[in-house]
């Protein structure tokens, strides 16, 4: 099967940001991607102000244009995420990751759980939390014969997350990112790897390229890691879009020759899979 990462250069404007993704997503399926993944705040990437004005409910009318797309190309979208709107009477907002079949149905969401709140030196202040509600659920989803655990961003820096997802079974983490050029360059691949090697995995993610609309630059080098933690892809930083096989034979081959899935002991660490939310919506 073959992997796509979307890297897109999202700004202010939803509706050019959305157009951007649907093109990217049609290219990389024309290439013969089956597993299609779009970037953190695909549909807005601009000043705090303006995020409340375009979020919107899930399922909205952003789920209905990305599903619809997913069903006319007949690939697995993982839509990157977007500003998600909670129920009124509710002002919460969330960065909430969307799953579409290759028949354009709603299959699962994720709100993120780590948001980044993070004052680094020569960087300055972030408070995602200002803004975004984190979820309190991890979502592994089984979508068109594939087990995909899914993540965000920030999410990378907490390991315990994605060896609950692989032992819960999910064989591909998708990571849909918008990770800044500053700890990009030294923290970015070496998250990414880190991550499949200690959980034999697949990894996609699809980062956001160049300055965003709030004057912020992303780091882009989006990537597709394979379980020995081999780079297979990465993207030149401009928008676009990578490929790469998943090889599940491989994978197997991997797993039983060095079982560390199999040698681990969850029940002397404690880690559960209670705040695991599978999801076939």
């Amino acid at each position: 099967m073959l992997a796509a990462a979307v890297q897109l250069n999202s700004r202010a404007d939803k509706a050019t940001n959305l157009a951007a993704a649907i093109a990217g997503t049609e290219a990389a399926a024309a290439a013969g991607a089956e597993l299609i993944v779009l970037p953190e705040y695909t549909d807005y990437l601009g000043p705090a102000a303006g995020a409340a004005s375009i979020a919107e409910r899930i399922p909205g009318p952003t789920t209905d244009v990305l599903g619809a797309l997913a069903g006319r190309l007949g690939v697995t979208l993982v839509a990157g995420s977007y500003w998600e709107r909670a129920a009124p009477p509710s002002t919460q907002l969330y960065n909430t990751v969307t799953v579409f079949d290759r028949s354009g149905e709603l299959r699962a969401k994720y709100r993120k759980v780590h948001v980044f709140d993070a004052d680094l030196e020569g960087l300055g202040p972030a408070s995602e939390s200002s803004m975004v509600t984190p979820g309190d659920h991890l979502v592994n989803v089984d979508v068109d014969d594939l087990q995909l655990g899914l993540a965000t961003c920030y999410d990378l820096r907490f390991p315990e997350m994605f060896r609950v997802q692989v032992f819960a079974g999910c064989r591909i983490i998708t990571v849909p990112s918008a990770f800044r050029t500053r700890t990009g360059r030294d923290h970015w691949e070496v998250l990414l790897r880190a991550r499949a090697i200690e959980n034999q995995c697949y990894i996609v993610a699809a980062d956001q390229v160049g300055e965003d609309g709030r004057g912020i630059g992303c780091f882009g080098r989006s990537m597709i890691v394979d379980p020995w933690g081999t780079v297979l892809a990465c993207a030149p930083d401009e928008p676009g879009y990578i490929t790469a096989p998943i090889e599940f034979d491989r994978q197997d081959r991997l797993r039983a020759s060095m079982p560390v899935l199999r040698h681990g002991r969850p029940d002397v660490y404690q880690l559960t899979t209670s705040s695991l939310q599978e999801s076939n919506r």
